[in-house]
Parts: C-alpha cells; structure tokens; sequence
C-alpha cells in the first residue's frame, strides 16, 4: 500500500467561489487543502468536481455537466476553467493537450533567490521508490522549463515572493524546481529543508492566471485570480 492510499484528507471548509460563468466554462478559485478530483476512498469524496455537479458548499445551483480538463494539487489554491458542456470541454482538453493554456502562478520560496528572472530547466522524472516524489534525472525524465520572476524579498525570515510561469506541465514541476535551485516552496511537505515546511501552514502555491482559447467564442481569454499571500 503506498503513500496514497493512506492519504485522508482533512475536511475542507472553505468555498470553491465562481470567478466567471457563461453558458460553455465557468473559471473558479479552488482553495488549498481540497482535491480536484473525488479519491477511491469513499473518506475522499469531496472535491471540486463533486461540489460542482453536487451543488456543495457554495455553489448553486449543481452544474450536472461540469468536467475539470486540468487540475491544482491538493494544497495549491487558485484559478481552474470547468467545461460545462462535451464540446467545450473536448475544446479545452485539446489545448492542454497541446500546451496552448499559459499558466501563471505565485510562490513564497525560502531565502533569498539570487537572480531577479531566470529559468529553470532540469528533466523530470517519477521517483518510484519514493512515490508520489518525481526526481530530477537528465537521463530518464523528461524536458521540463519554468520562467520567474521575483516579485519581492522578505525578511524575517528570508523569503521571495516569485511568479512562476511554467513552459512544460510536469507533475510537481514547480515545487521540484524550486527545491532543485535551493529555494523550496513553503508549506511543500515533500520537496523541503530543514525549515521550509515549518515556515508555513499550507504550500504556499497559488494559480493565478489562465490564457486560454474561449471554446465558443475562439477568442483569447484571461483569468485571473488574486493570491491570498
């Protein structure tokens, strides 16, 4: 039995909130410590997917039809786009599918990052003696890129606030880059120092931003939502 398998998680109380709705998509800010997706154990029912076609927790009415062509790890908040229709959601899935979404996200890292922007590109692969880890290897993983940007430094401790946007959409590639370069995402229970994870109560994580294809209108459309750090 492995690591998830055993993950309960803990009841989450706060509201998965609309940011947009029209007749096809609906953008909406997942909060930190609630899945995307129900689990196999019938304790990990709650999700955003099943709030959504179940009418839980703040949203009203039920969206039946609702389907997540993405997903945010459990403890990342921030902006998801739901297709409310088959072909919408076959739209969207197609430009995931082909790295069309532009993603931004924001992080509070440990330290102080030394460089104002850069790049991070290390080939990722899955760790399978420490699942769910993935691992940094040049020979077996694959291509993996993100751009950031320090928005801010803190003190007190030391800390930067980054924008990440991410080229690739690698499993964990954000945080296993931001271990990789020596300042690992606060709150991130896998990829830490020895103080990291201490340093906050959740992975301080947040999607921001989406660039996507509007799949009725084939226009080019922004979300956005504002980090609560």
């Amino acid at each position: 039995m492995n690591i998830i398998d055993n993950f309960i998680a803990p009841a989450c109380e706060e509201f998965v909130r609309i940011l947009y709705q029209d007749d096809v998509i609906l953008l909406i800010s997942k909060p930190a410590g609630l899945l995307s997706l129900s689990g196999k154990n019938p304790l990990n029912r709650d999700s955003v997917h099943s709030r959504l076609v179940q009418g839980q927790l703040g949203i009203s009415p039920p969206f039946s039809q609702a389907k997540l062509p993405h997903r945010l790890d459990f403890g990342t908040s921030g902006i998801m786009v739901v297709g409310l229709t088959q072909q919408a959601t076959s739209h969207l899935n197609k430009q995931f599918q082909a790295g069309t979404v532009q993603k931004r996200y924001t992080a509070i890292l440990e330290g102080w990052v030394s460089a104002d922007a850069g790049v991070i590109t290390a080939a990722i692969a899955k760790d399978k003696s420490q699942f769910p880890r993935v691992k940094i290897c040049s020979s077996t993983g694959k291509a993996a890129s993100s751009e950031f940007s320090v928005l801010k430094r803190l003190t007190e401790p030391r800390r930067s606030l980054v924008q990440f946007t991410p080229v690739s959409g690698r499993t964990h590639q954000l945080r296993i880059h931001s271990f990789t370069m020596g300042h690992p995402i606060l709150g991130c229970d896998l990829y830490h120092s020895a103080s990291s994870q201490q340093l906050a109560d959740r992975l301080l994580l947040h999607a921001s931003d989406l660039y996507f294809e509007h799949p009725l209108t084939g226009e080019r459309h922004h979300g956005y939502c504002v980090s609560p750090f």
